[in-house]
């Protein structure tokens, strides 16, 4: 029997909550199909923080290394200004774990209300390979003349050779396995690069010449599209249909997965993964903390079981992760009244109840 080192961040407001529900539903899972889970629990967040004035320290990176994987629940405090969690606590695993691909599905589960009109799960249901380590978010830059009326702010947009390659390399397999052809939804796996060539003619030139080189040499069956981003933007309102995977560089991908994540039912049910591929992973809902909610039992935990359902994926327990995610497609089709906090009919731990029990039958 197969045992994993889980290291699980509850972090602030409703994560928690989330986290626990997320972690009954992988417990039911371990049953049924034949592995374990070893977790251990890490206080990382808003409230350590307000005590000790630490947000993630160089000694839990090297503790974290040696987990098979990080479930994280939400990080964000409203007593601590924003900014500080967030770079301290998930861009510091992000860059110290080296975990380059954010991976982003948007898929509108049978049941969840989509605010696109006449468009439905076959419709709206993609990928998006978010690079993770790079582009504006590395810090480079700063302030000339600060608080004067001639302020310069610069924040520069990095990238190498390398970053795009290993970033595209993972987005063409991703592709080749997962495709629209390969789950036989489609007549062929696409790889869609998102860029802004016409205007970004340095970065994304850069972008653009090592997708259709890696493409020509290594994945000639994948057929490759390109999109500048805005008009992604329009077509993942009006025909979301046309994708399949989209790569793109941090930015983009942060602004894009975003607008993916209303159009599949909104942050309570999207899911995500920092991914490193040859290292430790951390998988995560998407929508935040929402400390307004805490301690209530309304909030959704779902998106925090779909992350858990991705790291299983992840990690390789492809027949549990399958099972959880046809579990919460079962739960939203024929149990759940909404996905906002509050209005899915039932409590939290309830939901958690309700999936925990379809992946054990």
């Amino acid at each position: 029997m197969k045992t994993y080192k889980i290291a699980v961040m509850g972090g602030d407001g409703t994560g928690p909550e989330v986290t626990v529900e997320a972690v009954k539903v992988m417990k039911a899972a371990e049953a049924r199909f034949g592995f374990k889970t070893e977790l251990t629990d890490f206080d990382f967040g808003g409230e350590r923080y307000k005590r000790t004035g630490e947000t993630l320290p160089d000694s839990a990176i090297e503790e974290f290394k040696k987990f098979d994987s990080i479930l994280l629940g939400a990080i964000g405090h409203p007593d601590v200004k924003p900014g500080i969690l967030e770079k301290g606590i998930l861009l510091k695993a992000r860059f110290a774990l080296d975990q380059y691909i954010n991976l982003r599905p948007v898929r509108l589960y049978p049941g969840v209300p989509c605010p696109l009109k006449d468009k439905g799960p076959d419709e709206v249901d993609y990928v998006v390979v978010r690079e993770n380590t790079g582009d504006a978010y590395t810090g480079a830059g700063g302030f000339t003349l600060k608080d004067t009326p001639n302020e310069v702010a610069v924040q520069s947009a990095v990238y190498n050779r390398f970053q795009v390659d290993r970033c595209l390399k993972y987005a063409f397999e991703y592709a080749k396995k997962h495709g629209k052809k390969a789950r036989g939804k489609g007549k062929e796996n696409t790889l869609g690069l998102v860029g802004k060539t016409n205007v970004l003619t340095y970065i994304y030139d850069l972008w653009e010449r090592a997708f259709h080189e890696m493409g020509k040499k290594e994945y000639p069956d994948i057929r490759r599209d390109y999109y500048h981003v805005d008009a992604t933007c329009m077509w993942m309102v009006k025909s979301p249909e046309w994708f399949d995977v989209l790569v793109t560089g941090n930015l983009f991908g942060d602004i894009i997965t975003d607008l993916g994540a209303i159009t599949q039912g909104g942050m309570g049910i999207a899911a995500g993964g920092n991914i490193n591929p040859q290292g430790v992973s951390m998988f995560e809902p998407i929508g935040g903390s929402a400390p307004k909610y805490t301690g209530q039992g309304v909030i959704n935990p779902l998106a925090a079981i779909c992350a858990m359902q991705m790291m299983l994926e992840t990690l390789g327990e492809d027949k549990a992760a399958k099972k959880i995610e046809d579990a919460v497609k079962f739960v939203t089709a024929n149990k759940m009244k909404g996905m906002a906090a509050g209005k899915m009919g039932y409590s939290t731990s309830e939901v958690g109840d309700l999936v925990a029990t379809e992946v054990a039958n």
